[in-house]
C-alpha cells in the first residue's frame, strides 16, 4: 500500500467529496427532469384528447368581434367552425406550403362575413403550375358561400428559416394581420383563420384539376415524453449504481488494507508503534 502523505490525504478527501456531492446533484436532476417528463406526458395526452374531440364535433359558428379577445391556443385552435360570407378573390395571397402532394402554395383568401367583419380562409394547397389566379378561375365560388374547416391561430413573421416579405408579396406564414395590412382590408379582421376542409363531391377519388385542394390540415402532435422520462429515470438508476459500487469496493478495499483511506491516521497506528520499538534504549549487553 503506497502511503500518503499529509499534504496529499486531505486533498484526496476533498476530491472524494467532491465526487460525491456530484453524483448526489446528478441523482436529483435526473429524478426532477424524469418527473418533469411525466408531468409534461399528461399534458400532451390531455391536449391530444381536446383537439380528437373537437375534430369529431359539429361545426359551430366562427366566433364574432366579441370573443375575438378571449380566443387562446388551448381552448379555440382546431376547432371545426362555420362561417357564411363572400370571397374577395382578388385579394387572395399565396403562402409558402409544403405538403403530402408536394410543395406548392396555401391559398389564403379574404372573405367578407354576413356581420361585416373580414375572415381569412385558407382555401387550400396549390401547386407551382396553379401558382397564377388565372389558372382556376372556374373553381372560385361566387357569392356568399358556407365555409366550413378548422379554425387556426395566426402565425406572425414567418417561417424558422426566412420571414415574410409583404412589400415582394413573398409569405412564408399565414400571418394573417400582416397580410390584412398587405392586402389593404377595409375593417375589422379576425386574428385567426379557417383551414378549409376538403370541399369536392368525393374526396376519395382525386380529381386533379379542382384546385386549391382543403383538408390537408397536418394534426399530429410528438409524444415521445414517456421515452424521456424512461431515459432520465434510467440515467438517475445507473448514477446510484454506480455510487453505491465504488462505495462499496472502496470499503473492500479498506477492509483488506489496500487503500490509505485519509480519514484518519488509524490505519498507521502499528507503524507508528513499530518505529517505536526499533528506537528504543536496549540493554547493554553482559561481559
Amino acid at each position: 500500500m503506497t502511503e500518503l502523505t499529509p499534504v496529499a490525504r486531505p486533498r484526496r478527501r476533498i476530491a472524494r467529496r467532491a465526487l460525491q456531492l456530484g453524483a448526489a446533484l446528478l441523482f436529483v436532476a435526473f429524478l426532477a427532469l424524469g418527473t418533469w417528463q411525466v408531468q409534461r406526458l399528461g399534458w400532451k395526452q390531455d391536449l391530444i384528447a381536446r383537439v380528437e374531440k373537437r375534430l369529431s364535433a359539429p361545426p359551430v359558428p366562427a366566433p364574432s368581434a366579441d370573443r375575438w379577445a378571449r380566443i387562446t391556443k388551448a381552448d379555440d385552435e382546431y376547432r371545426r367552425v362555420v362561417v357564411h360570407g363572400a370571397f374577395d378573390h382578388s385579394r387572395e395571397v399565396l403562402v409558402g406550403a409544403s405538403t403530402v402532394l408536394g410543395t406548392g402554395y396555401w391559398v389564403l383568401t379574404p372573405l367578407r362575413s354576413r356581420d361585416g367583419n373580414w375572415v381569412m380562409v385558407n382555401r387550400g394547397f396549390v401547386p407551382p403550375e396553379y401558382k397564377t389566379r388565372v389558372s382556376r378561375t372556374a373553381t372560385e365560388a361566387q357569392g356568399e358561400v358556407e365555409v366550413i374547416g378548422l379554425l387556426r391561430l395566426t402565425e406572425p413573421g414567418g417561417s424558422l428559416l426566412r420571414k415574410n416579405d409583404p412589400a415582394a408579396g413573398r409569405w412564408y406564414s399565414r400571418d394573417v394581420e400582416a397580410i390584412g395590412r398587405a392586402q389593404t382590408l377595409e375593417g375589422p379582421l379576425a386574428p385567426y383563420f379557417i383551414d378549409e376542409a376538403d370541399t369536392r363531391p368525393s374526396p376519395n377519388s382525386p380529381t386533379p384539376e379542382t384546385w386549391p385542394r382543403g383538408g390537408l390540415t397536418v394534426v399530429q402532435f410528438p409524444n415521445s415524453h414517456l421515452s424521456y422520462a424512461l431515459t432520465w429515470y434510467a440515467m438517475a438508476a445507473m448514477t446510484a449504481g454506480i455510487s453505491i459500487y465504488l462505495w462499496r469496493e472502496r470499503r473492500r478495499r479498506l477492509r483488506e488494507g489496500r487503500l490509505d483511506d485519509g480519514d484518519d491516521d488509524s490505519d498507521h497506528d502499528g507503524d507508528d508503534d513499530g518505529d517505536a520499538d526499533d528506537k528504543a534504549p536496549r540493554a547493554p549487553a553482559s561481559s
